[in-house]
């Protein structure tokens, strides 16, 4: 477990994740702790190799905002890039519930 993550990461994969919560924060408008805990939820059962892990190939926008839209099962998560989610409507998208403020996914302080 690394500082707010609850996987293990390195350093390099430590920034990544930051990367991703920073995403979250200046996309989704949401805080801090609350991209760190929606991150933790997504990815906490994920093992990540050092860095650069398979998740390095795409930008971390790939991988943060399926951690606040819901997009359902059968369609695919938003992808960060602008003209591959042209036709992505954000402001429909469903917003995934925060996980609980008791849960163990909450690592940072509100």
């Amino acid at each position: 477990m690394t500082a707010e993550f609850v996987l293990d990461l390195d350093e390099g994969m430590l920034e990544y994740f930051r990367d991703m919560a920073d995403v979250l924060v200046d996309r989704c408008g949401i805080c801090r702790p609350e991209a760190v805990a929606r991150i933790n939820r997504q990815y906490a059962d994920l093992e990540v190799d050092p860095y650069p892990d398979l998740l390095c190939h795409e930008a971390p926008e790939f991988w943060a905002l399926p951690a606040y839209y819901d997009r359902g099962d059968h369609l695919l998560p938003p992808t960060g890039d602008p003209e591959a989610d042209a036709h992505i409507d954000f402001s429909r998208l469903p917003i995934r519930p925060a996980p609980p403020r008791d849960s163990a996914f909450w690592t940072l302080p509100r």
